[in-house]
């Protein structure tokens, strides 16, 4: 074969040379260099390669798999010889290749299993710039294998767009080597349109003109599968031109039409290629000299306040759409039709943000739990995982038993991690094997990673039972079962028909790769766990298919429909949802959710979500299925917690006590308890006391004289208790807690004393203080014990009449002596005649015109002249000689 220069033939010398002296380079190529395909072949040949391999890493399946064909023809071999590739359901390599190229998650498990990656001598990371989580898990796990186990591993990094920078500092100042590229002039057009306008009538209106103005065949870029299936439908709806031939171009699609998508068209054709991103970048599709940029990408965003990923669609970002457009100009001149305003344009974001800032950490943080990094600080990262869904991920990977509570990988979730799946479906995987269901759930792990048959009508829910009937259906019998893959392609196309709404052919690919897909995580499985215990896969689908004597559709709607709840609830068990009487459902996390659609999962009192969205206060559940309530109790009993609690109803004046088992927000069940504990009954008083007050406790007149005594000391010296309503009601527990163990009735509460209580809540010796610093009355010059009063604005005060106090010069004080007793004079009648808190000078200046009054009011009572030299009474006079 003849071998065609290429632009990055011009620095090859000089990558090898950086990676000969440095071990590691970073190579900037533009589009059409050659970077991919020319590079790994020429490097093969260099001396500290002798013996050892090339891993080139490729972010997407198809990009992986051409390249390797490609290199292999350019040294007239197929794939699997000197060059070959390994992606997930597809490997072509032998003892011969040198070369091999893996997608993202192959190099991960490579890595994990051989952290020295013995044998390899070079890592080529390939289309950088996507910077997908993969990629830079790949980069930082491969950076420190080389630091601390094979300095002799050599990396490079690739890429067309990447800003050479941040990279190169990360690998301690990688050299940086650029190549020029071979681009073609591209024009680029700027259509607008009305902002309403559906896409898919935008896209027509440019593919028309596009047809019309221009030769070659057209590449259009749109966000998602189910976009290009709208714009084909459009497209032929309205007539195509005879000799131009229509080709979607996605990830899910089978490997024949993607082939068919990126060959060039037959002589004397064209074609328009409706493509998601993965055209973007390494792949070539031949004959392309239009591209038609809708403008839009989509992508998943993690949010860690309520775990969810939900898929957007967003504007391309500048680097995106410069990739885009320079597709036009890969083999000829081109042009480029942008669906936005040069306004729109110039307001377009830089860079795509890295997958690492806006995805689903878990996968992140168990693969590197299973490396053995406590945290992901142990590593360089060119952009570090952000706290928030960092946590929010090692908090799930506990739930699923990956991690203990010290954050490190349990057996569990190592073999979750071998798996290769994302840690919900593993541990889903794992949990199903040990009850004798592998087989449903690889088919569900299968639908869930490609979900292509699962969406219902536009805005509806779908119920995952019907969709997993199909795939068991087409999966014929477990994998591990003689003929299974035969058996599976016939049941798919007989399954592919019943699929409701969906085009034959389509539903036969997409059942046939799906039952395929199963069978490799049957087989994966197999490999990894031992066999279910004969007594325990007696519930599940080998019975089953036992029992009914074939693979029938019939048993497998019955396994679905008793298994699937069960199983979705196993990869997300904080989305089990119950329904709540408005019809609308609450999750275990504490939302909202509802259904927009009337089918069989409304009905449904319990359900296990596996899609639902992140928008608004409740999410609107996509994907579901209803779990049974005997497994939601069987299965997930040590997630139910059970809570007995008891409460005082004021209306009949007892204490009731309730028992309620609670799984998260959801209640499952409350029931009156007959025999609530002692400190059950004691909590629901010290609440009743902390919400209603202590007003609701029996207090007697002489509980709140104590009271307002403490208080009066407390206000001089913070020493003494505060025994406010309000302190009182906020420390209930404190001090009340003691008293009310046992106390059912308001009648039983009637026995506390709280003077009692409240005396307790004094020392020794404030105790023995109280009567000296406050005492309860006051002992006159007549005799009289007079009840000194601390309640109310001139506390302390005591009432006494005027008689009973002459001969008393000075006031008496309480409170440490710094307090005079407030005292109210009063008549022979006991009216008030006179407040003071100064004897002295009430004597001296206002006795005499009071005695004045008095005197002609009650003439036969003693008035003296001298109220200090008398004689104190109680009487009307004294006795003669005491006068």
């Amino acid at each position: 074969m003849t071998i065609v220069p290429m632009p990055i033939d011009e620095v090859i010398p000089e990558v090898k040379a950086a990676l000969s002296k440095a071990g590691v380079a970073v190579l900037l190529a533009e589009p059409g260099a050659g970077k991919t395909t020319r590079t790994p072949l020429a490097l093969l040949s260099e001396p500290w390669l002798e013996g050892q391999h090339i891993l080139l890493l490729e972010p997407r399946r198809l990009a992986a798999r051409s390249a390797a064909v490609y290199m292999a023809a350019q040294l007239g071999e197929p794939a699997g010889a000197t060059v070959g590739y390994r992606m997930r359901g597809d490997s072509r390599v032998s003892d011969r290749t040198r070369i091999t190229v893996v997608t993202e998650g192959i190099l991960t498990r490579m890595l994990q299993q051989d952290p020295a990656l013995l044998g390899t001598g070079l890592i080529i990371f390939d289309e950088f710039h996507e910077r997908s989580l993969h990629a830079d898990l790949g980069l930082a796990l491969a950076w420190q294998s080389r630091e601390l186990l094979r300095e002799d591993l050599r990396l490079l990094v690739m890429s067309a767009t990447l800003d050479p920078a941040p990279i190169a500092g990360l690998l301690n100042g990688a050299p940086v080597v650029q190549s020029a590229g071979r681009m073609y002039p591209v024009d680029t057009i700027h259509v607008g349109g009305a902002s309403g306008e559906p896409l898919e009538q935008k896209v027509e209106r440019a593919v028309r003109r596009a047809l019309a103005e221009h030769e070659g065949s057209l590449l259009v870029f749109l966000p998602g599968a189910r976009e290009i299936r709208r714009v084909g439908d459009t497209l032929q709806a309205g007539g195509l031109p005879a000799g131009v031939l229509l080709a979607p171009l996605y990830g899910a699609l089978p490997q024949a039409e993607q082939r068919r998508a990126i060959e060039a068209p037959p002589a004397g054709q064209r074609k328009i290629v409706l493509a998601t991103s993965i055209a973007e970048s390494s792949l070539t599709v031949n004959g392309v000299t239009v591209v038609i940029d809708s403008g839009l990408r989509r992508t998943s965003l993690f949010s860690p306040r309520t775990g969810m990923s939900r898929l957007v669609t967003v504007r391309a970002a500048r680097d995106s759409v410069d990739q885009r457009r320079g597709r036009a100009g890969r083999t000829a001149p081109g042009v480029c039709y942008r669906l936005w305003s040069e306004e729109a344009d110039r307001q377009l974001e830089a860079r795509t943000p890295p997958e690492m800032l806006e995805a689903d950490l878990a996968p992140l943080a168990l693969e590197l739990a299973a490396w053995g990094a406590a945290t992901p600080d142990e590593l360089a990262w060119l952009d570090a995982p952000p706290a928030p869904p960092y946590a929010r991920a090692v908090q799930l990977l506990r739930e699923l038993g990956a991690l203990d509570e010290n954050g490190r990988v349990t057996a569990h979730g190592r073999r979750m991690a071998a798996l290769g799946l994302h840690p919900r479906l593993a541990h889903m995987l794992l949990r199903a094997r040990e009850l004798g269901l592998g087989a449903e759930a690889c088919a569900l792990a299968a639908l869930l990673e490609e979900q292509g048959l699962l969406r219902g009508p536009a805005g509806g829910g779908a119920d995952l039972r019907s969709s997993l009937a199909l795939v068991l259906a087409a999966t014929g019998q477990p994998a591990s079962a003689p003929g299974a893959a035969a058996g599976g392609a016939h049941a798919a196309a007989e399954a592919a028909g019943r699929l409701p709404g969906a085009r034959a052919t389509q539903g036969r690919d997409a059942l046939q790769r799906i039952a395929a897909l199963a069978r490799q995580w049957a087989q994966r499985l197999a490999e990894l766990e031992p066999a279910a215990p004969a007594a325990v896969a007696s519930a599940g689908s080998e019975a089953i298919r036992a029992s009914a004597g074939s693979a029938s559709s019939a048993a497998m709607a019955l396994a679905a429909d008793r298994w699937c709840g069960l199983l979705v609830a196993f990869a997300y068990p904080e989305r089990i949802a119950a329904r709540r009487p408005d019809g609308r459902y609450l999750l275990r996390s504490g939302r909202g959710a509802h259904l927009t659609t009337k089918d069989s999962l409304g009905a449904a009192s319990f359900l296990a979500i596996a899609e639902i969205d992140d928008e608004g206060a409740e999410g609107r559940i996509w994907l579901a299925a209803p779990l049974n309530e005997e497994d939601l109790y069987h299965y997930c009993a040590r997630d139910i917690r059970e809570e007995r609690s008891a409460v005082w109803d004021e209306a009949s004046g007892t204490v009731r006590a309730r028992i309620r088992r609670t799984l998260g927000a959801i209640l499952l069940k409350e029931q009156p308890d007959p025999e609530p504990g002692p400190e059950q009954i004691a909590q629901a008083w010290l609440d009743a006391v902390a919400t209603k007050g202590v007003g609701i406790l029996p207090w007697t007149d002489k509980a709140r004289k104590l009271q307002a005594r403490l208080l009066f000391l407390h206000r001089l010296n913070s020493d003494w208790p505060d025994v406010s309503d309000e302190t009182l009601s906020a420390t209930a527990e404190e001090w009340l807690a003691p008293y009310v163990t046992g106390v059912r009735k308001r009648s039983d509460l009637q026995a506390l004393s709280l003077h009692s209580i409240l005396e307790h809540r004094l020392t020794w010796p404030q105790q023995q203080a109280l009567n000296d610093e406050a005492p309860t009355h006051l002992l006159v010059p007549s005799g009289s014990n007079i009840q000194v009063h601390y309640e109310g604005p001139q506390a302390p005060y005591a009432a006494v009449r005027l008689q009973e106090v002459f001969g008393l010069m000075e006031t008496p004080c309480v409170g440490f002596g710094q307090v005079p007793i407030t005292l109210h004079l009063l008549s022979p009648a006991s009216r008030p005649v006179q407040v003071t808190a100064d004897l002295r000078s009430f004597w001296a200046n206002t006795y005499f015109d009071v005695k004045k009054d008095l005197k002609g009011r009650y003439p036969k009572h003693y008035w003296p002249d001298d109220p200090l030299e008398a004689t104190a009474t109680r009487r009307v006079r004294p006795p003669e000689g005491k006068r």
